[in-house]
């Protein structure tokens, strides 16, 4: 899928050879969106990868003096949905980040990715246009910032040059007071893609909002503020007629098509309950129920941080030894530096027991654990597991004994045709380091992004609660 694979230890090198590589080169974050593009030969001219997963410091979210939250560009999905900060001041884009995928796609998915992709479906950048964010991008000729709104000229496209990097998002806090929300409507209730999303930020003065945000996505090419809505809401209660008319009022800023997911109709008629949802939860003050306390990761009892720092940059091309410890012993992977590391680990590494269901991200039978972090394997990039520590279904039992998920399954009969069944258990792996004790919601989310097509998951929810029973001393 590439010719070449440079791992950078810093913005400075990553900038030096998109300048070198330009039009040829793109940069690897997340990648969840580029391999498949890869994969599918939707990016002909891409020969070079360059990956910033190992610069340290890039992961943060921080508020500073002047009252801006700053995300760095390997800002995860998961990362904003935990958040402490974010899910306080900016609690619509916590609450979009927790609806993108599934926790391992968030656990490599970032922020800055889903901007670049730029699809008006992408569930971060309608909390984040809501939010009058700004981009800096960064280049060898130097660094330019813009508001997010003018990032967009038109679907799948962005005013970026190809020598140019994503260095930060930022935006400014809302004041003490302002509450938001996002709304995401699916096909399904985890791993859709949106066919509306409404995000809305209310700033109050004795419960009338002074300032209004209302953006739309999946209803337009980009982006697209109810404008009329907005200005409407300015200095009314929110009593139930105020709210049903700014609902439609919104309606009418959206464009929608006709596409397999919805009729424009049909996406019309969303938005204004969408809306009204949203406007309802604000003025009653639950716009956070449902959310969880604290949402699985899947990356272990503590904040997730790339701590896999390599020792020098190195570039990864035909025959450039893979270097990796899996299931707790050393290993070298000479050939399948141009695959993902599901293929890695099955043809080259002899690891079958990792499935490969769906190659993009969907099923969850390629789970494994890459650096303490549960990811789909399919969606990784090979020469990533350069100077990585990699688990792998094969390498949960230890000095002969299962691990607890296992026996859990054996024990209740959660093991099916078998074909998911090395996802699942990977995911309980990485859940019980999480959540010793995980209650019967938790499990369920943990296994958002692991799909079982023989029966219902009955078995294997008891298999996880079963699990939990046994590790408890």
């Amino acid at each position: 899928m590439w010719d070449r694979y440079f791992t950078v230890r810093s913005i400075e090198e990553a900038v030096q050879l998109l300048t070198e590589h330009r039009g040829s080169a793109r940069i690897v974050a997340g990648a969840t969106d580029l391999i498949l593009e890869l994969e599918r030969g939707q990016r002909p001219g891409v020969h070079s990868l360059i990956d910033i997963t190992r610069v340290p410091g890039l992961d943060r979210i921080e508020l500073d003096q002047e009252g801006w939250i700053h995300l760095g560009p390997l800002v995860t999905h998961n990362h904003c949905a935990a958040s402490p900060l974010i899910i306080e001041r900016a609690f619509a884009l916590a609450r979009a980040c927790w609806e993108v995928g599934a926790p391992q796609i968030r656990n490599r998915g970032t922020v800055a990715g889903n901007l670049i992709t730029a699809s008006p479906a992408n569930d971060s950048i309608t909390p984040l246009m809501a939010l009058d964010a700004r981009v800096r991008l960064r280049s060898a000729a130097g660094d330019r910032t813009l508001p997010l709104r003018e990032f967009y000229s038109g679907v799948r496209r962005t005013v970026m040059r190809d020598d140019e990097l994503l260095e930060e998002i930022a935006f400014r806090a809302p004041p003490a007071g302002a509450r938001s929300t996002f709304i995401k409507l699916g096909l399904r209730r985890a791993q859709a893609i949106a066919i509306v999303n409404v995000a809305v930020v209310l700033e109050f003065e004795q419960d009338r909002p002074t300032a209004a945000t209302i953006t739309l996505g999946s209803v337009a090419p980009v982006i697209v503020h109810a404008a009329e809505a907005e200005q409407f809401l300015i200095g009314k209660p929110l009593d139930p007629s105020v709210v049903q008319r700014a609902a439609q009022l919104a309606r009418q800023a959206a464009i929608p098509i006709d596409d397999v997911r919805g009729t424009a109709q049909y996406r019309g008629e969303m938005v204004e309950l969408c809306t009204l949802r949203a406007l309802r939860s604000l003025s009653a003050g639950t716009e956070r129920q449902g959310y969880p306390e604290r949402p699985v990761t899947l990356w272990g009892p503590a904040e997730w941080h790339w701590q896999s720092e390599l020792r020098e940059s190195t570039v990864h091309a035909v025959q450039t030894p893979i270097e990796a410890t899996v299931n707790r012993a050393p290993a070298r992977f000479v050939t399948g530096q141009e695959k993902s590391l599901l293929r890695l680990l099955r043809e080259d590494g002899g690891l079958t027991g990792t499935k490969e269901g769906c190659a993009e991200g969907e099923c969850g039978a390629c789970t494994v654990s890459l650096d303490g972090m549960a990811v789909m394997a399919c969606m990784v990039p090979a020469p990533r597991a350069h100077g990585a520590t990699i688990v792998t279904v094969e390498g949960l039992a230890e000095d002969g004994r299962l691990h607890p998920i296992q026996q859990g399954f054996i024990e209740l009969g959660a093991v099916q045709c078998g074909y998911c069944t090395p996802g699942f258990l990977m995911s309980g792996a990485m859940l019980m380091e999480e959540r010793p004790v995980p209650s019967r919601s938790e499990i369920q989310e943990a296994i958002t992004g692991n799909l079982c097509r023989c029966t219902g998951y009955y078995s294997i929810l008891e298999a996880f609660e079963r699990a939990a029973e046994l590790r408890a001393p």
